[in-house]
């Protein structure tokens, strides 16, 4: 199956996950496109092929003669799509030569390459973008999909010399539960690549240190033409705590090594309010900073208006891998000539964000996140360059050439 057929196959697929959700994985619906990646092994000749109750799928490409004692190397991508917009029914556009213009998504929706610069560097490219109705799923199905044809490809080219590997597909990344059942034994892989990034070329091994934080505000509703001294707006103390967070240190002010508060929902009325923030930072003490801030502003607020007029829940998501995996240098060295391999000039950069690898990567399985050619993800924006992922590709192939050696 060739690279465009396989994506276009599972971006049909609705696999959205939900943050709202007890069970795991978060929705049922994502073992449909998990349950369909373990018949595609099969059939594909993979081994030791295995979906657990919690969705993790993973099968194993046998190492060639004479490589049986090369490290075993795993790659990784997970099959959920964001919460943040609709996964169901996407219908894929596809642009042969991009020419550089702006990308008309439906009769009342434009990309503009004014608003989305980057597009510049995509002209010549195959395009596959949204309608303008739903998220594409690149994010990541590009991965899996890469994943799935490089895996093809050394199953029907057995001249490829290569050791043990290893493949996994995992629910629930989008909401931050992406590997809290992932059995790394039964992996059973000493290094691991997770193909999740955007842009061709980037290798990430540095990703925020992530929290969460829920605030609840239980105000006091009075009639508002008697409320003099009485009321209590929870709307108002919700925003009161906005505001009080730093303006400049939000998303969309910030870049590179940057943290930042992101508000990311807002519920309420006059007698109750909730808001959840995203807090982040690559500095560990930054990142601990953050955390006392908003501890500090949400304690003011309670001395103002009573200690059980707000309630904070802080949860700590995941960490930096920065420190687990530079102490394995040649995963990141394998990683670079891999690409220079593959024509691919490497962009190594910090993620603003973070992937399943960084998780497994304080779980004792070192993996760096590669570039998978999707771009916008979350949105009605998101597009993905089918001439990156095949470069993408290329590189898995070319990592499993050099761990063979």
């Amino acid at each position: 199956m060739e690279l465009k057929e396989r994506f276009l196959k599972y971006v049909a697929v609705d696999t959205q996950s939900s943050e709202e959700s007890e069970t795991f994985p978060s929705t049922a619906k994502q073992f449909d496109l998990l349950n369909m990646l373990a018949d595609e092994m099969r059939t594909l000749g993979l081994t030791d092929v295995t979906t657990d109750k919690y969705g993790y799928t993973m099968g194993t490409i046998p190492a060639s003669e004479g490589c049986e004692n090369a490290p075993v190397i795993g790659f990784i991508a997970h099959v959920d799509t964001s919460p943040d917009m609709s996964g169901k029914e996407v219908h894929p556009r596809i642009i042969e030569e991009y020419d550089g213009s702006d990308i008309v998504l439906n009769n009342a929706l434009t990309m503009r390459v004014a608003d989305f610069p980057e597009l510049r560097s995509f002209v010549g490219h195959t395009l596959i973008h949204t309608d303008g109705t739903t998220l594409l799923g690149a994010d990541d199905k590009a991965g899996v999909a890469e994943i799935m044809t490089a895996a093809e490809y050394l199953l029907a080219h057995p001249e490829i010399k290569h050791g043990k590997i290893r493949i996994g597909f995992t629910p629930d990344e989008e909401v931050g539960r992406g590997v809290d059942y992932f059995d790394v034994a039964a992996f059973g892989a000493d290094f691991a690549y997770t193909m999740d990034g955007g842009y061709e070329g980037e290798l990430e091994y540095e990703n925020f240190n992530a929290a969460s934080a829920k605030v609840t505000v239980q105000g006091r509703n009075v009639h508002p033409g008697y409320a003099k001294n009485k009321m209590i707006n929870a709307i108002e103390v919700a925003c009161e705590l906005n505001s009080m967070l730093p303006c400049n240190e939000r998303p969309e002010f910030t870049d590179g090594y940057e943290g930042f508060y992101h508000c990311v929902g807002f519920n309420g009325t006059v007698e109750q309010a909730q808001v959840s923030y995203i807090i982040r930072d690559h500095d560990a003490d930054k990142f601990e900073a953050k955390k006392v801030y908003i501890w500090s502003c949400v304690d003011l607020l309670q001395k103002k208006y009573g200690k059980d007029v707000l309630t904070l829940t802080l949860k700590d998501q995941y960490y930096n891998m920065r420190k687990m995996v530079e102490p394995h240098p040649q995963v990141i060295d394998k990683a670079l000539e891999a690409m220079r391999m593959a024509d691919v000039k490497p962009i190594v950069r910090p993620i603003r964000g973070g992937t399943d690898g960084a998780r497994l990567s304080f779980m004792g399985l070192p993996c760096p996140n590669i570039f998978a050619g999707g771009m916008n993800f979350h949105g009605k924006f998101e597009y993905c360059s089918l001439d990156s992922m095949q470069k993408a590709v290329n590189v898995i192939i070319n990592i499993a050439k050099l761990w063979a050696k």
